[in-house]
């Protein structure tokens, strides 16, 4: 268990002239849920795009269960992975959005089953009762034949979670999926998050949910500017900064 689930090392990204990530190096465990807590711009999001191969880094290295992401090497000299290579890298993480990014034409079913069926050529009827029993988890059972249009926010998004399950991934990834929801939404899915983490799931989780974040996080990272300006466990990032950036952007959003 010594070995990361995912290691960032030395990773760079820029925009233009503007500098997203700068020199990240930071390890997530297996069965580790880690919070990236920080200001709008400050690279939580970019971060975590990198994983997913959303964003190809400029320079440095990306590891997910050991395994270098978007490059091989060959005779001494990195090579970019085809587009088919990349994609059964990316099979490797479940990724949910701010957004849910569902199919409208689909029902919550035909959404869940839609990855595992085309990507990952897997028998239908194994799908389909995985599939189910996905929604289940959810809370969603009673839901799948509804198509979206017919979904709150929050069904929608553990709509989305249950779709990225689906893929059988190794890890995780959240980008602030409670921010497009109503405030009386936010809860379901959160619960269905605390039930992750508590099965195991190794999670990065991009979020302002600060309650959340102290209650089931291994570690809280807060990022500034494109680099980790503090780490430790929520006591100690949350409790009882250290850096000055950390005490000033915490009390701006407790």
């Amino acid at each position: 268990m010594n070995t990361p689930m995912v290691a960032f090392r030395g990773v760079h990204k820029s925009f233009g002239s503007f500098e997203a990530l700068r020199g990240v190096s930071l390890d997530v465990m297996p069965g580790e849920v880690m919070c990236l807590i920080g200001a709008s711009g400050s690279g939580k999001t970019t971060l975590l795009r990198s994983v997913n191969q959303l964003h190809p880094i400029d320079a440095g290295g990306i590891w997910l269960d050991g395994e270098l992401l978007g490059l091989r090497e060959e005779g001494g000299r990195l090579h970019r992975l085809s587009e088919a290579e990349i994609a059964r890298q990316r099979s490797g993480t479940g990724m949910v959005f701010q957004r849910f990014n569902l199919f409208p034409h689909m029902t919550a079913l035909g959404n869940v089953v839609e990855g595992p069926l085309r990507v990952q050529r897997r028998p239908k009827a194994e799908v389909r009762d995985e599939a189910m029993a996905l929604l289940e988890r959810v809370g969603l059972g009673d839901k799948a034949g509804s198509y979206p249009v017919a979904l709150s926010g929050g069904q929608q998004q553990r709509v989305a979670i249950a779709r990225a399950l689906a893929m059988r991934p190794k890890l995780m990834l959240f980008d602030e999926p409670t921010s497009a929801l109503d405030p009386e939404l936010v809860g379901e899915v959160l619960a269905v998050m605390r039930e992750l983490a508590a099965s195991g799931m190794t999670m990065m989780v991009v979020t302002h949910e600060l309650g959340f974040a102290r209650e089931v996080a291994d570690r809280v990272i807060y990022m500034d500017r494109g680099a980790i300006v503090e780490a430790g466990t929520p006591a100690e990032v949350l409790g009882t900064p250290q850096e000055e950036r950390t005490r000033a952007f915490l009390s701006k959003v407790l």
